[in-house]
């Protein structure tokens, strides 16, 4: 397993506008779909890495805990399907819907929606409030696979109460780990790497 962590993009940020199709219901999904909601998560995964596999009980856990609060959740994909064709949007349909994901689970083909982020791994986390600025960025808690931590979501979810709530996140924030977004031949961003 490459180890891979993120680029732990710039705090304040504004979150970079995207469309790009649910794979469950086939709808376009942009930060205009979630211009009500008090603060938004946007999560870069995948279907077939381990490091995802590890915590996809808990992603389904933080779209049932807190959709009923008002936080925005969105999960993009953006691997090269023609290298890693398990991660294609019928695949992370079915990832979707066999985890009772709450949330859209959208396939960013151009992987543009992942540069824009600054995206490098999967799982990636991006919390926004609600002027939609970055507020956290890293990992969701200590866990990985074969460490024997807990799997808790300790530290998106303290951050994700703080901003609902309308208080400052903790700017002491550790990257997240995972697989390296798979880019398509040529494609790799000049951040990555």
């Amino acid at each position: 397993m490459a180890r891979t962590a993120s680029t732990m993009l710039e705090l304040g940020v504004v979150a970079p506008d995207f469309e790009l199709p649910d794979t469950v219901s086939g709808q376009m999904i942009s930060l205009a779909t979630f211009a009500d909601c008090p603060a938004l998560l946007v999560m870069f995964i995948c279907q077939h890495c381990p490091f995802v596999k590890h915590v996809e009980a808990e992603l389904a856990r933080l779209g049932q805990d807190y959709g009923s609060q008002g936080l925005g959740i969105v999960a993009i994909s953006s691997n090269d399907i023609d290298n890693y064709p398990e991660d294609d949007p019928a695949h992370l349909k079915a990832m979707a819907e066999r985890l009772g994901f709450t949330f859209p689970v959208c396939y960013d083909a151009t992987q543009a929606v992942a540069k824009a982020y600054r995206a490098a791994c999967t799982p990636d986390f991006f919390l926004f409030d609600r002027d939609r600025r970055l507020v956290y960025r890293g990992q969701l808690d200590d866990s990985r696979p074969g460490n024997n931590q807990p799997v808790n979501g300790a530290d998106l979810r303290a951050a994700i109460a703080a901003v609902l709530k309308g208080e400052p996140v903790s700017a002491e924030q550790k990257p997240s780990l995972g697989c390296n977004i798979k880019w398509k031949p040529g494609n790799e961003p000049d951040y990555y790497g």
